[in-house]
C-alpha cells in the first residue's frame, strides 16, 4: 500500500490533525495512531465503550500510549498490503526504526481479551525510543490506580483492568497509579515487543509475549484470507480493499451490528457545535454498509448484519429508530462531558438525540437492503419476510408526513430525498411481493401508493426554474442526496434526475469532485465525502460511466493525498486541505465501494 509520509510530526495545541490518524482493531474496538506514534483514542474493551485513551478530544487531561523516538525524525507509515497491521518507519540522524501494530486477533475470531501489540524491530543505526503510557480518567469520572500482582503490575480504571507487557530491554524510569514512562534502544536486527492488555468485569489473562508477538501475524494473515475471499475484481480495486478493511473496523462481531464511525465529538468544524457520537448502529448507514458488503461478496458479513438488523427492529417495532446501540438497545440521550474537545469544540456529546426523531428513508434503505440481501444469495426467513411487509404498509401509510430527512435536521420539512426514499421502498415492496419473498396481500395497494408519490415529488419537489429536484416541497435549494435515489430518476424521470445531478456538481460542488451536504451548509462545515461518491455513482447508473469515472478520479486525487493512510473522516475541507468529523467513517468508505462498482458494472456511454 501507499506509504504516508511525514516530516516531523507537528501538533497543534497538543492535537494531531484528524486526517493523520490511522486505525487498528478487531472486530471489537478501534485505536487510533497519531504519526508521532501516539494511541489517542481506544474504547475498551468495545467500540462504545468509556475511552480509555481519549486524548484526541482533551489534550491536558486526555490519555494516550505513545512510543517515539527521543530525536528528531522522520516517519512513514502504511498498512501492510491487503491487512489492517500497521507499519511505521521512524528515521533519525543516527537510525531507522520499524514499528508493527494490530489489535490481534486469532484465525477462529476475536481474543476474549483485549490485546494491542507493538512490535520494534531495529533497522538501523541506534534509536532510543521514548514510552509513555497516561491512562485516561473517563472524563474526570475515575482515578487510576496500581495493583502489584504475582503475575505484574496491573492498572485499574473503574472497572477495567490494563497490563502492560514488555521484553526485558524496555527500562522503566517511573510506574505509578496514573501510568509509567520508560525508554527502549534500539540497535540493528534488535526485536522488542511492548503490550497492552484490557479486559473489564472480567479476569485478565496473561499470554507469554511470543504468544502475542506470533498473533501479529496471525491476525495479518486473517485479514489477507478476508480480503482473498471477496468476490469484487472491478475498478479501483486497491481503494475498495482498503475501504473494505476500514469498514471492517466498524462490524461489531458480538452482535454483527455496524456502527456509523468509532469516535464521538470530532467536530464537522472546528470551534462549531457539530460535534456528535457516532459510535451506534444507524439504520441508514447499516443498510448502506450492507450494499457495499454485498457488492464485495462478504457474504457472511451480510448475513450476521442484517439478521441483527432485522432482529433489532422486530424487537422495538414500528415505527423505526433512527439508530440503535451496537446490543440492539435504546440509544442513551444526549450528555455533555467536561472535556475539552479538539481544538476547543464544544461541546463533547456522548449519545445522540437523533434516536426520537422521524426519518421516512429509513424504510427504503431496509427495503432495498432486503432484495439486496436475497440477491446476495440469501432465504428469507418467515419472520423477517412478515417484518418487511409490515414495514412496506406503515411506509405506505406514513410517507405523507414531514419529516427529519436524512440529514437529520431540527426544521421537519417534506424532503425530496425523504418521499423518493419511500417511492423505492415500496417499489422494492412490490417487487419482492412478485418474488414471492414477502406476503402478497398489500401488493395492489403498494403499487398504488408507489405511483401516488411520483406523482407528488414530480408536482412539489421539482423546480422548472432550477431545473432539478430541490431539497425540500417549496425550496429553491438543492440536496447531494438526492444522487442516492438515482434509482427513482431511472425509473420515473431520467432527464430531471440528470439535471439534477449537473445541478448538485455545479452549486454543491463548485464544479469541482467534492461536494457539500445541502445548499447554504458550506458556511458551518465542509464538503461531505460520502456525497462527492454518490454523485459519482448516480452518473454511472445514470449511464454517464466516463463522467462517473473522471469524478471518482478527481476525488481520490483530492483525499489520497501525501500524509493519509486511507482512514477517511466523514468531511473534508477543501479551504484548508483538511480533514473533519468522526473516523473511521462508514458512510465514507461505503459510498467509495459503491461508486466502484456503479462504475464496473456499467457499459461505456453510448
Amino acid at each position: 500500500m501507499k506509504n504516508a509520509v511525514y516530516r516531523q510530526p507537528a501538533r497543534r495545541d497538543g492535537f494531531a490533525d484528524p486526517g493523520d490518524y490511522a486505525a487498528i482493531g478487531e472486530g471489537r474496538s478501534v485505536a487510533l495512531i497519531a504519526p508521532d506514534g501516539a494511541i489517542d483514542w481506544w474504547c475498551s474493551p468495545n467500540l462504545d465503550s468509556p475511552p480509555l485513551f481519549d486524548r484526541l478530544l482533551d489534550s491536558k487531561i486526555g490519555g494516550f500510549f505513545q512510543i517515539e523516538p527521543d530525536e528528531p525524525y522522520s516517519v512513514s507509515r502504511c498498512y501492510r498490503e491487503n491487512s489492517n497491521v500497521l507499519e511505521t518507519r521512524y528515521k533519525t540522524e543516527n537510525g531507522t526504526v520499524l514499528l508493527t501494530e494490530s489489535i490481534n486477533s486469532t484465525l477462529a475470531g476475536r481474543l476474549p481479551w483485549s490485546e494491542i501489540a507493538r512490535r520494534v524491530d531495529g533497522v538501523k543505526g541506534e534509536v532510543t525510543l521514548k514510552i509513555t503510557l497516561k491512562l485516561g480518567t473517563v472524563a474526570e469520572t475515575r482515578s487510576p490506580w496500581l495493583n502489584e500482582t504475582q503475575h505484574g503490575p496491573v492498572f485499574h480504571v473503574g472497572d477495567l483492568m490494563i497490563m502492560l507487557r514488555h521484553s526485558d530491554d524496555v527500562q522503566k524510569i517511573e510506574e505509578h497509579d496514573a501510568g509509567l514512562h520508560g525508554t527502549l534502544r534500539t540497535s540493528p536486527g534488535s526485536t522488542s515487543l511492548i503490550a497492552l492488555l484490557a479486559t473489564a468485569k472480567e479476569p485478565l489473562a496473561v499470554p507469554t509475549l511470543e504468544s502475542i508477538d506470533q498473533r501479529i501475524e496471525t491476525s495479518h494473515l486473517a485479514w489477507q484470507d478476508w480480503i482473498k475471499s471477496l468476490s469484487y475484481k472491478g475498478a479501483f480495486l486497491p481503494h475498495v480493499h482498503r475501504s473494505a478493511l476500514a469498514l471492517k473496523f466498524l462490524w461489531y462481531s458480538p452482535t454483527g451490528a455496524l456502527a456509523a464511525a468509532a469516535t464521538t465529538s470530532v467536530p464537522e468544524g472546528i470551534g462549531g457545535s457539530k460535534n456528535y457520537d457516532y459510535r451506534y448502529a444507524w439504520v441508514r448507514d447499516a443498510c448502506l454498509i450492507i450494499k457495499s458488503f454485498v457488492y464485495l461478496g462478504a457474504l457472511e458479513e451480510c448475513k450476521a448484519a442484517f439478521s441483527w438488523l432485522s432482529a433489532t427492529i422486530l424487537k422495538h417495532g414500528c415505527p423505526l429508530r433512527t439508530c440503535y446501540t451496537l446490543e440492539g438497545e435504546t440509544v442513551p440521550e444526549e450528555r455533555f462531558l467536561p472535556l475539552e474537545g479538539y481544538q476547543g469544540s464544544q461541546p463533547v456529546r456522548v449519545g445522540n438525540n437523533a434516536r426520537d426523531q422521524t426519518q421516512l428513508s429509513m424504510y427504503g434503505d431496509m427495503l432495498a437492503t432486503a432484495q439486496l440481501f436475497i440477491e446476495a444469495g440469501h432465504v428469507l426467513d418467515l419472520t423477517t419476510s412478515r417484518l418487511l411487509g409490515e414495514l412496506a404498509n406503515h411506509c405506505a401509510d406514513s410517507w405523507r408526513q414531514k419529516d427529519s430527512g436524512i440529514w437529520e435536521l431540527p426544521e421537519e420539512q417534506h424532503y425530496t430525498h425523504s418521499k423518493m426514499a419511500c417511492w423505492m421502498a415500496l417499489d422494492r415492496a412490490v417487487k419482492l411481493a412478485e418474488g414471492t419473498h414477502i406476503e402478497p396481500t398489500w401488493l395492489e395497494r403498494w403499487k398504488r401508493e408507489r405511483d401516488r408519490i411520483s406523482v407528488w415529488v414530480e408536482e412539489h419537489c421539482w423546480s422548472e426554474n432550477r431545473r432539478a429536484y430541490t431539497f425540500y416541497a417549496g425550496s429553491d435549494s438543492l440536496d447531494a442526496a438526492i444522487a442516492l435515489t438515482h434509482d427513482y430518476g431511472r425509473a420515473v424521470s431520467p432527464e430531471r434526475m440528470l439535471t439534477t445531478l449537473d445541478a448538485i456538481h455545479q452549486e454543491l460542488g463548485h464544479n469541482g469532485p467534492m461536494v457539500y451536504r445541502y445548499s447554504g451548509v458550506e458556511s458551518e462545515e465542509s464538503t461531505f465525502v460520502a456525497c462527492s461518491f454518490w454523485l459519482a455513482e448516480a452518473w454511472a447508473a445514470m449511464g454517464k460511466k466516463a463522467q462517473a469515472e473522471e469524478t471518482m478520479q478527481a476525488i481520490l486525487a483530492v483525499i489520497c493525498q501525501e500524509g493519509n493512510v486511507e482512514t477517511f473522516n466523514e468531511m473534508f475541507d477543501v479551504r484548508t486541505n483538511s480533514w473533519r468529523g468522526n473516523l473511521p467513517q462508514g458512510l465514507s468508505h461505503l459510498a467509495l465501494i459503491c461508486a466502484a462498482h456503479a462504475i464496473s458494472s456499467q457499459e461505456e456511454d453510448a
